[in-house]
């Protein structure tokens, strides 16, 4: 059984280097995203190749999933991976104090 995506989740997309804009940034293409989107680039990547982006979920619609990559990217639900599950934090004490 498929793990759903949920808010808060961390998902990955897969994108391709498009060009090189300047030294340290570069275009890339995400599929079912149609605007330009432009990175930093710590690993001196070429043009063509296929880089992963991380990003938390924000919000999810019906066949749409919203990720902030730094800018919010709208993108199809089929075009992303999850990475990890969100898992809220653990309560460490009571709420209300328990009468003596």
């Amino acid at each position: 059984m498929a793990r759903r995506i949920g808010i808060g989740d961390q998902v990955s997309i897969t994108a391709t280097v498009r060009r090189r804009i300047t030294e340290d940034r570069v275009s890339v293409s995400i599929p079912g995203y149609d605007f330009p989107h432009s990175i930093i680039d710590h690993i001196k990547v070429n043009r063509g190749q296929q880089i992963d982006l991380k990003g938390e979920v924000t919000r999810i619609d019906e066949d749409t999933v919203t990720i902030d990559l730094g800018p919010l990217v709208t993108v199809d639900r089929d075009k992303v991976r999850l990475m990890e599950k969100y898992r809220p934090p653990k309560r460490r004490k009571a709420l209300v104090v328990a009468p003596d």
